[in-house]
């Protein structure tokens, strides 16, 4: 017997980061088996930064607080982004065994392609017309469950993303521009007329389209599910900064699939603990090469041998793990 698939749109009502992440991270604990849901929701002045990332080196937080702003770290790794009322976050959240990210991109193509305007997949992670990105994309997996979620710039503050987003020199370099805000478009920049409404019902309808399920479509805020705990961790100060101790040895490079940056403290010539901050895709793994150095002599041979026994699940997660050994064997530590 073939289980129909069941699909909701929820919608959050909240311009709370903490709260609409904290929805985010319910929704995937509580995903059925076979339900796929496609959460829409906005965030107010926020910087949401990806899980491994440093918040104090990617984000100017005081003038951003100042100016009634949140900062946020979401789940999922990748990069720092901007939100305001002009832009549409989503999230995809399903079993692992129904993820599948070229239809969840083509829901969102096809959302905008039905508003006029052709847009493509392009590079780690980005949605983009005419090499302008409107979209980034992020992923996140846990045991059996799957979120890909992102972001859909409409009519946003590019003045705001500029200031308080700080991207290294070396990542403007590598995408051949000379700023920040010459990487991105808005929606309505393309075509004029377009509206958050517009895109939104645009996106339900595409989703609708291309799972064929039964539908249901709710709106939620903070007091419709038990979140309180999850809103107090995605407030906290530990989880959007964390403990980021004065490093012995602390060594930064650039590479195709992001920016890594390790920092040693040691003990007895061993490595009494290490923080690995990045903005690549592959969260899990980032922190599990962190995890994988804790208590090794410092020296470059036997780091290496740390990082060549783990286990790259995929031919990116392996392409890492021999960048990042290949970079410490080239090192002068």
């Amino acid at each position: 017997m073939i289980t129909q698939l069941q699909i909701r749109v929820i919608e959050s009502l909240s311009y709370d980061p903490w709260v609409n992440l904290a929805i985010e991270e319910y929704l995937l604990k509580q995903i059925a088996e076979d339900e796929v849901i496609l959460y829409l929701w906005q965030n107010d002045n926020t910087v949401v930064i990806g899980r491994n990332q440093n918040a104090w080196k990617e984000c100017r937080h005081l003038d951003l607080e100042q100016e009634g702003g949140k900062l946020a770290r979401r789940l999922s790794g990748g990069g720092a982004v901007f939100h305001d009322l002009g832009n549409l976050n989503f999230t995809f959240i399903m079993n692992k065994k129904h993820y599948d990210l070229s239809k969840q991109l083509t829901v969102i193509l096809q959302a905008v392609t039905k508003l006029g305007i052709k847009a493509e997949f392009s590079g780690r992670n980005d949605l983009v017309i005419e090499e302008k990105k409107f979209s980034g994309n992020a992923y996140y997996f846990n045991h059996d469950r799957a979120l890909h979620h992102g972001t859909i710039l409409i009519n946003s503050d590019l003045t705001k993303l500029s200031r308080y987003l700080q991207v290294s020199p070396e990542k403007i370099i590598s995408k051949g521009v000379d700023s920040v805000r010459s990487r991105v478009v808005n929606l309505v920049e393309v075509k004029r007329a377009i509206t958050l409404s517009d895109v939104t019902q645009s996106m339900k309808e595409s989703f609708f389209h291309n799972y064929r399920g039964s539908a249901q479509e709710i709106a939620v805020d903070r007091n419709d599910f038990n979140i309180e705990p999850l809103v107090r961790k995605y407030s906290s100060w530990e989880w959007r900064f964390g403990n980021t101790p004065k490093f012995d040895i602390s060594i930064c490079r650039r590479f195709a699939w992001g920016e890594m940056e390790l920092g040693f403290c040691l003990k007895n010539g061993r490595i009494d603990s290490v923080q690995v901050f990045s903005d690549a895709i592959e969260e899990r793994l980032i922190r599990d090469i962190g995890k994988g150095l804790k208590g090794c002599s410092f020296k470059k041979d036997r780091m290496i041998e740390r990082l060549i026994k783990m286990d790259g699940q995929s031919e990116n997660q392996a392409l890492i793990i021999k960048d990042v050994a290949l970079w410490l064997s080239e090192t002068e530590i």
